[in-house]
C-alpha cells in the first residue's frame, strides 16, 4: 500500500465502499500527496494527515463517487424519461383499446410487473448510498430496453389501428431505447 499506516486504514476504509479500480486511482493520488509532504519537511504521521486531510474523509470521498456513479446518472435520466412516455404511451394504448387487441393476460401482466420492477430497480440506483448497488441500474436498463421493444413490437403487431398519439410514443421510446442502448458500455452488470 501507500506505506504509512494512516494512509493504509483510509484506503481500507475505502476498498469496502469502491470498486477497485477507483481505490487504485485514489492510493496513487494519496501516495503522491503524502510523498510531497515528505519532501517538504513534514515527519511521516504528519505527512499522511496532512494527505488524508487534503483528500477527504472516507465517506466524503464515497458520497462524491456515489453522486458521479454512471449508474446512478443513468437511472435517474431513465426515471426521468418515465413520465413523458407514460404521458405519450397512456393515451396511445387507451385510443387503440389495448383490452381488445390480441394479446394474452398473462403476457400483459408479466409486462406490466416488469415495468414496476425496473421502476423499483432504478429507484433503488438513484437513491442509494451504497456505490454497488448503483450498479443495478444496468439491469434496469436492459430489461427496460427489452420492454421498450417489446412495447413496439406489440403496437406493430397486435395493435388494430394507428392512433395519433402513437406519432409521439413510438419516436420517443425509439430515443430512448437509442440513448439506453448508448449507456450501457458505461454500466457493469453485477
Amino acid at each position: 500500500m501507500a506505506g504509512h499506516a494512516l494512509i493504509d486504514a483510509h484506503l481500507a476504509e475505502l476498498a469496502r465502499q469502491l470498486p477497485a479500480p477507483v481505490v487504485d486511482e485514489l492510493a496513487d493520488g494519496l501516495t503522491e500527496t503524502y510523498e510531497q509532504h515528505l519532501a517538504s519537511g513534514l515527519q511521516p504521521t504528519a505527512a499522511a494527515t496532512a494527505a488524508i486531510t487534503e483528500f477527504g474523509r472516507p465517506d466524503q470521498i464515497t458520497a462524491a463517487f456515489i453522486r458521479q456513479a454512471p449508474g446512478r446518472r443513468t437511472a435517474v435520466a431513465l426515471l426521468a424519461t418515465g413520465p413523458f412516455l407514460a404521458a405519450c404511451w397512456g393515451p396511445s394504448l387507451i385510443m387503440s383499446h389495448v383490452w381488445a387487441w390480441p394479446i394474452p393476460g398473462p403476457a400483459a401482466l408479466a409486462f406490466g410487473a416488469a415495468l414496476l420492477a425496473v421502476v423499483a430497480t432504478l429507484v433503488t440506483a438513484a437513491t442509494s448510498h451504497h456505490y454497488a448497488r448503483t450498479r443495478l441500474a444496468g439491469v434496469g436498463a436492459i430489461v427496460l430496453l427489452v420492454l421498450d421493444v417489446a412495447m413496439l413490437a406489440a403496437v406493430l403487431l397486435a395493435a388494430p389501428a394507428w392512433v395519433w398519439p402513437m406519432t409521439i410514443a413510438i419516436p420517443a421510446s425509439l430515443v430512448r431505447i437509442g440513448l439506453t442502448a448508448r449507456a450501457l458500455p458505461h454500466l457493469r452488470v453485477g
